[in-house]
């Protein structure tokens, strides 16, 4: 199993840079950042400085979204940064949900964000490329063409299918055992219908942790359950109920949310991944135990086992909740040696 970290961009520049080399020197494998320009530092610059002082680990966007830049402007930046890290460069790309709709704007159709996973692999590669919102065909001469693994953000049905289809692995936010193993099973089930190999794609399992005692745990880390159920609530509606589209459990942790009167215009953007937020009034200990990694080292060895077993190839912690340091050297010390 792979280990990474991601960076909601409220830590400073330096900060950032001693993190990351401590990541690098635990023996995990990636750092990511969020891409919300509104509500957080840009990304992009603090990781090319990441990748400056850094020689192993890689990076990339968890997640961005076709929307927020012009294709050319976004292809550019992601060659860029490939060169700068000698190929230690992936993306994940969702439709966009914080960084849209923070702006009042709607994220984009999964057509759309399939075609722009197409045209991010080609443009970077130094294909030439031709998309709907640039009337001449884009070439840029320069990029030194590394490959750039895209990986897929989703919940729902229709995006696991694009997940699938298009995405060299597929993002899941959050860590409940079996919930990631249905996901990871339907986007794999659809690319092989497409007639992909599926031998080599990959899951990504993203969520806040916690080492120590549980009761803190849960203070610490039950923005994230909010965070989920505002992604969710919407397939819920649409896929869920009375079918076999959405998981049960998903569909009854909706219900509950529905039942609390969450949701609709009330989720604040504002407090999106704060740890204390008004968000979170309806979440209970035991969704936040199951949707993130509370508990001792031997605790979350043995869920991640759960994980790795269920078809998991990659934990990152989302490193939001306090404690930063300490949580990279806990699973430095306690966690990763068990997986190597």
């Amino acid at each position: 199993m792979e280990f990474g970290i991601a960076f909601k961009g409220d830590i400073g520049v330096e900060r950032t840079i001693a993190i990351a080399r401590q990541c690098e020197a635990a023996g995990f494998d990636y750092v990511w950042f969020f891409d919300s320009h509104i509500l957080w530092s840009d990304c992009y610059t603090k990781m090319a400085v990441c990748m400056a002082h850094t020689e192993r680990v890689r990076y990339g966007p968890l997640v961005t979204n076709p929307k927020v830049r012009d294709w050319s402007v976004a292809a550019s930046l992601f060659a860029t940064l490939s060169d700068i890290g000698r190929g230690r460069f992936d993306i994940a790309v969702g439709r966009g949900d914080s960084s849209m709709r923070v702006m009042g704007k709607s994220p984009a159709n999964l057509a759309y964000t399939a075609e722009f996973c197409d045209a991010m692999r080609k443009m970077v590669a130094g294909d030439t490329v031709q998309y709907a919102d640039c009337p001449e065909p884009v070439y840029m001469e320069w990029v030194a063409g590394h490959p750039m693994p895209v990986w897929f953000a989703a919940y729902g049905p229709k995006a696991l299918k694009t997940a699938g289809e298009v995405g060299d692995g597929l993002i899941i936010q959050l860590a409940d055992v079996g919930l990631c193993e249905w996901f990871g099973g339907q986007a794999k089930a659809a690319g092989a219908a497409a007639g992909r190999d599926m031998g080599g794609y990959r899951v990504l399992s993203a969520a806040p942790v916690w080492v120590g005692d549980r009761e803190t745990g849960v203070a610490q880390t039950k923005w994230f359950p909010a965070l989920v159920g505002n992604h969710v609530a919407d397939i819920v509606e649409k896929y869920g109920a009375g079918t076999d589209l959405v998981p049960p459990s998903l569909t009854a942790y909706i219900e509950a949310r529905r039942g609390a009167g969450a949701g609709g215009e009330g989720y604040n953007y504002r407090q999106h991944a704060d740890k204390v937020s008004d968000n979170t009034y309806y979440i209970t200990p035991e969704i936040t135990d199951s949707f993130c990694i509370l508990g001792e080292p031997d605790e979350h060895v043995t869920k991640l086992k759960a994980l790795e077993a269920a078809g998991v190839t990659q934990f990152t912690i989302y490193l939001t909740n306090g404690s930063e340091e300490r949580i990279v050297a806990d699973y430095g010390d306690h966690v990763i040696p068990h997986f190597r």
